[in-house]
Parts: structure tokens; C-alpha cells; sequence
């Protein structure tokens, strides 16, 4: 019997499933070596950066700082980076005062309290001052022109206005962006809902080259690179990770092409090629901080539906303790009857909610790939309601499958999810 723990919250969920059928086999990530002393790779990096200046003469005489980090739902180590940070600011002459961190929350929630301390680490939320983006906090925005004719430009005042920007982050494969960091911080991390909802519409998501993996000719990666270059960035700074969150690798210095080199080092380790697709997966949405609802629990889906058999059939777990997500992507659900009526519709903009991009991403897959979700925190009336099918036992679903496709059926465990790029050979 395969036995693995799939990546399920903090904990983790561990399943023994039947060894029948045609199975492929566990596919995972590539093992990358670890960096053993992440924190001198770091500080080598800040000192030694790609195709730029070392950071401390960058800043020396600039007035004012801004540090750009992600939000809790990425598993950045900002408790390495930035005391890092700080120490080669201070040494360029920068005053604490006129440095400012703000968390890209794209149009996520605020993190605040207790979380924050978490994520940056105690001396950090003393010492620096931390402000949260709000997209839809029109008076918060600053104008930057147009971008693909009258896509317009609107961003965090706070950036538009600092004298010195530094962009955090990690890089992974990402559905959209074909790999997050870079640009990513930008757009949609500090980006108006007026911005977003350009570039996270219906035309866009639908695009065929909107997709895992991809940064040459995928027009949202491009659209990204061009907000940044009407806004500004003047330095970098990624990690890659493994499946157990340690650093990897680290990218520092110029924005574009430290995460472009950041992107293509990754690719070889993260991409598994199948010959032949698959009858039926399981997966996940990545553990957490990712599966933290279902509105990402799409990332998870998003990954494995390219390499699936027509009516190929999906089984993703995915805890989601915040439940389905926020009120606007609650609201795009419930204009579901169908998947493919939901897309027509929405293709046809018969309705518009900001966050429906990954109702639009769980949707275009469900639409020819039945989904089972298991999720303590998605009730079985929800699941149902959202065209979901209820999983309360993997094995007892993976038997059920078994017995449909027969001895030869092709099927596959992916236990980190998203955190893999799966592709069919030719």
C-alpha cells in the first residue's frame, strides 16, 4: 500500500491507500540541497547582489525606506531577512524612523496582533514601523498612468512615495504568474482593487498561457513587469524553499533579473513530466499557510487538472480553518449552478466580484474534472452547494475509484500540491 503524509494544515494527514491499478507513483518536489547558514547566504546576497550595487550603497543618503513583505498566507522567512535588512540599512545610515514595512496583502485581510509578531518576530513589530495594504482604500492609492491601453495603474501611496524600494518575498510556482516573488509584491501585493480587477479578470484568467510555470509570454507575468517598471523597485531580495519551509536559495538584488534567475534554478526541482495522463489524483493545497480556505484551495486544483485524462477525476485535501474565504468570493460562488454556465456567465460579465479569479480557476477545471474535497473546514452542504463532491475518507474515495477505472487505471499521490508543476511529455 502507498503510504504518505500529505501536506494538510500544520499537522499534516496520513493516509495508506490501496496499491491497485496502474499508480504512477508519489510525486513530489525534487530534493534541493539546504542552505546550512540561510542567514549568511542572506546577508552574501544583500552584499553581493545580482547585476546591481551592494544594498548599503543603494540606500546610503536616501530619505526614506519602504520594505515590501508578503502576508501570512506565504511562508516567507521574514525573521531572517529583515533583522538582515535593518543591519545594512543602519550601516547605509538609515534611520529606523524613516524605514516602513508594508505587507502586500493584495486583497487578503489585514495581519495584526499576535499573527504579526508570528510572521515578522517581536523585535521587528517593536522597533519598525508595519503598515497593512487596504486595495480597496481609495485615498491609500496613488496613480501611475496605464498599462496594456487603459489597464490603469494604481498602487500603495506609501510605495509610490518612498525614496528607496525593497521587495521581499519567495519564489514558487504560482498559477498565474507562472512563478511568484518579483513583480508579484507589486501586483497584486500593493495594487488598487481598481488595478487588480483589470488584471485578475475573466479574459485574463482564460488565458492559455495564464498558467503554472510560465513566465515568457504569459501576459499576466508581463503585465506585472510592466506596473513595476511605471512604479519603481530598486531591490530584491527572494528565497526559494522545500517542503519543509528551509531556504534553498536566495535572489537578491536586481528585481528582474534576480528573480528570473530565482525562477529558472527552481524550475528543474519543482517539474515532474508524466508520459501518459492520469485517470485520477490526489492532492493538496501545499499545508499551511496556503490551505488556509477554499478560495486558495484552487492553487491545489489548478496544479494537477493539466495532467489528467478527459473527465480525469481530482481528490484534493485541504483543511481551510478559515472556511471558504472572503464575502465577495463567497458571493461569486453563489452565482454557481454549473461550471460551465458560471464561466459563460462570467466570461460574458453578467456579474463582477473581486476575488471571483479563483472561482473562475475552480471552475474552468470542475467543468470536465470532478472534484472531491476533503476539508474540515468546508461543511458537505457547502461542498455540495459549490459543486464540490464530498470526501470524508481518502482511501474509502481512492477504492471507489479504483473499482470505476479498473485494474489499469493511471493514478497518482501529489502530497505537496501546488509546490509541484506537473507536465505531460510533448
Amino acid at each position: 500500500m502507498p503510504e504518505t503524509t500529505l501536506k494538510y494544515g500544520t499537522t499534516g494527514l496520513e493516509v495508506s491507500l490501496p496499491d491497485m491499478g496502474n499508480f504512477v507513483g508519489i510525486l513530489g518536489p525534487k530534493t534541493r540541497p539546504v542552505i546550512e547558514d540561510p542567514q549568511a547566504a542572506i546577508l552574501e546576497g544583500l552584499r553581493h547582489p545580482i547585476d546591481t550595487s551592494p544594498l548599503r550603497d543603494m540606500a546610503k543618503g536616501r530619505s526614506s525606506v519602504i520594505i515590501v513583505i508578503s502576508d501570512t498566507t506565504r511562508p516567507v522567512p521574514n525573521k531572517l531577512i529583515l533583522p538582515l535588512l535593518m543591519e545594512e540599512l543602519a550601516a547605509a545610515g538609515i534611520k529606523r524612523e524613516a524605514i516602513t514595512i508594508l505587507i502586500a496583502t493584495g486583497i487578503h485581510r489585514p495581519n495584526e496582533g499576535e499573527e504579526l509578531i508570528r510572521h515578522v518576530g517581536e523585535d521587528i513589530v517593536k522597533n519598525y514601523r508595519i503598515v497593512n495594504h487596504f486595495s480597496k482604500n481609495d485615498d491609500e492609492m496613488s496613480f501611475a498612468g496605464s498599462i496594456m491601453g487603459d489597464t490603469p495603474v494604481y498602487v500603495n501611496k506609501l510605495y509610490a512615495q518612498a525614496d528607496f524600494k525593497i521587495l521581499t518575498g519567495f519564489i514558487e510556482p504560482h498559477m498565474w504568474a507562472g512563478f511568484s516573488g518579483g513583480r508579484k509584491s507589486i501586483l497584486p501585493g500593493i495594487s488598487s482593487i481598481k488595478t487588480v480587477q483589470f488584471m485578475h479578470g475573466p479574459e485574463m484568467i482564460a488565458h492559455p498561457d495564464v498558467v503554472y510555470g510560465k513566465l515568457a509570454g504569459n501576459p499576466f507575468h508581463e503585465a506585472g513587469l510592466s506596473i513595476m517598471e511605471k512604479v519603481g523597485a530598486d531591490f530584491l531580495v527572494n528565497v526559494t524553499l522545500d517542503t519543509e519551509k528551509r531556504v534553498t536559495g536566495v535572489y537578491a538584488g536586481h528585481p528582474v533579473n534576480a528573480h528570473l534567475r530565482g525562477a529558472q534554478e527552481l524550475e528543474p526541482y519543482c517539474t515532474t513530466y508524466l508520459d501518459e495522463p492520469l485517470d485520477f489524483v490526489v492532492t493538496t493545497n501545499g499545508g499551511a499557510p496556503l490551505d488556509v480556505n477554499l478560495y486558495q484551495t484552487s492553487k491545489g486544483i489548478a496544479g494537477v487538472a493539466p495532467v489528467l485524462k478527459d473527465g480525469g477525476e481530482i481528490v484534493v485535501a485541504s483543511r481551510c480553518p478559515e472556511g471558504l474565504g472572503s464575502a465577495e468570493f463567497i458571493a461569486s460562488m453563489d452565482e454557481f449552478t454549473t461550471p460551465g454556465e458560471w464561466i459563460r456567465r462570467a466570461l460574458a460579465h453578467e456579474f463582477f466580484y473581486p476575488d471571483q479569479w479563483c472561482a473562475q480557476e475552480i471552475y474552468k477545471w470542475m467543468g470536465n474534472h470532478p472534484i472531491y474535497l476533503y476539508s474540515e473546514g468546508v461543511t458537505e452542504e457547502q461542498q455540495v452547494r459549490y459543486g464540490f463532491k464530498p470526501c470524508k475518507d481518502i482511501g474509502k474515495t481512492v477504492e471507489s475509484l479504483l473499482e470505476k477505472y479498473g485494474p489499469k487505471a493511471r493514478w497518482a499521490i501529489v502530497p505537496d500540491g501546488p509546490y509541484v508543476i506537473l507536465r505531460l511529455r510533448g
